[in-house]
């Protein structure tokens, strides 16, 4: 099967993933991710899948878990892991509405990573509709967390990806037609300073602002940046009234390192942090974590099959590790082949102004289907 052949309908495709796009699903709304994973459930349905919901936990969204028709379902196959949750709040598309400008479309969650999912899907369409039977049966696993951290499904993914041979990500392509085959390691931190209350205006003095000592935390946490581990701070919440010395603070940050004794090391400088200072105790917990992935021989062979289909398509693909987690690194990490980046090229993900190249959903539906009709 020369995947070439395939009729991939880039303006069909573009009308299916529009209604993925405006379904907003931002992770902390559990509603509106399952209403979300309902579309996603019915399309593959639609195409034969068997599907399964599994319940959420923590306050998220639920997974849908999608098994294709195939005379070896139940032996190892092909896992194809994707999250359905965004970080655009509900209300976004007010802001970043559908449209397309010539070879970009944009939209709230397009190219993260929802035009990788829908590609993915139609893909399997093409294979279906033109009688190919892979060699290996296909699960979809759509998650509802994966902005987050994945604190509620890791263990499934994991589970999941122990069941099957194979793990392909379509997370969103690099710039240069590149793929993934490795991530670096990311850790998540809690942030809490306590201080003393006072009235802002009477008794300033009396007071200890645990927003000047985040304040000042913030600054010291930045400066800890290095090329090997970076340090970052994205969520603050302190005070409730202005005329009140703020008693509480609370936030979060992130860091990320490629290399996992460099992590290590710097989850202890984080820790150490905690203390008291001028009576404001400030205090940092651990959050969630993704280990580093890095290649082994298992994903360089699974990668080198992709590259192979590649050039029969007439595309380059380039490989690399790269920052920014996904749920690749927790199976990457596990030793099981993985091939991450897969999905559409695009820019500008979690910003008001993200898109996708509209060019690249058939380019990248065609590779998608070579693999599944090729990995054994």
């Amino acid at each position: 099967m020369n995947p070439s052949d395939l009729p991939f309908d880039t303006d069909a495709m573009l009308q299916g993933l529009r209604s993925w796009v405006e379904c907003e699903s931002p992770t902390w709304d559990a509603a509106a991710v399952e209403r979300m994973l309902d579309l996603a459930a019915r399309d593959m349905a639609i195409s034969g899948a068997t599907i399964e919901r599994i319940a959420g936990r923590q306050g998220f969204a639920g997974c849908v878990r999608a098994r294709f028709p195939h005379p070896r379902q139940g032996e190892p196959g092909i896992l194809i892991a994707g999250h359905m949750d965004t970080v655009h709040p509900v209300g976004t598309l007010a802001k970043l509405p559908w449209r397309r400008e010539g070879n970009r479309c944009y939209g709230p969650g397009i190219c993260d990573m929802k035009g990788g999912n829908y590609l993915t899907l139609e893909a399997i369409r093409q294979l279906i509709k033109a009688s190919v039977a892979t060699p290996l049966p296909i699960t979809v696993l759509f998650t509802p967390d994966e902005e987050v951290g994945t604190p509620s499904t890791r263990d499934i993914i994991e589970a999941e990806a122990k069941r099957n041979k194979y793990v392909l990500v379509p997370e969103p392509g690099r710039p240069d037609n590149g793929v993934v085959t490795g991530r670096y390691a990311i850790a998540r931190f809690n942030l809490e300073a306590t201080g003393r209350p006072s009235h802002a205006g009477a008794r300033l003095a009396a007071g200890r602002s645990a927003i000047r000592e985040m304040a000042r935390q913030i600054l010291a946490i930045d400066a800890m940046t290095t090329e090997d581990c970076t340090f970052s701070v994205g969520i603050v919440h302190g005070g409730q009234w202005v005329n009140c010395v703020a008693t509480t603070c609370t936030g979060e940050a992130l860091s990320m390192a490629k290399r996992q004794a460099d992590l290590d090391r710097g989850v202890e400088r984080m820790l150490a942090l905690s203390g008291t200072t001028d009576d404001v105790a400030f205090k940092v917990t651990r959050g969630v974590t993704r280990p580093v992935w890095e290649p082994d021989s298992g994903t360089m062979a699974l990668y080198d099959t992709a590259r192979g289909i590649a050039e029969r398509l007439g595309m380059s693909l380039p490989h690399g590790s790269a920052g920014g987690g996904s749920d690749g690194n927790f199976t990457g990490a596990l030793g099981i082949p993985t091939l991450d980046g897969l999905g559409v090229r695009g820019a500008d993900m979690h910003t008001l102004n993200e898109y996708i190249e509209v060019d690249s959903l058939a380019e990248r539906g065609r590779l998608m289907a070579g693999l599944l009709a090729t990995l054994a």
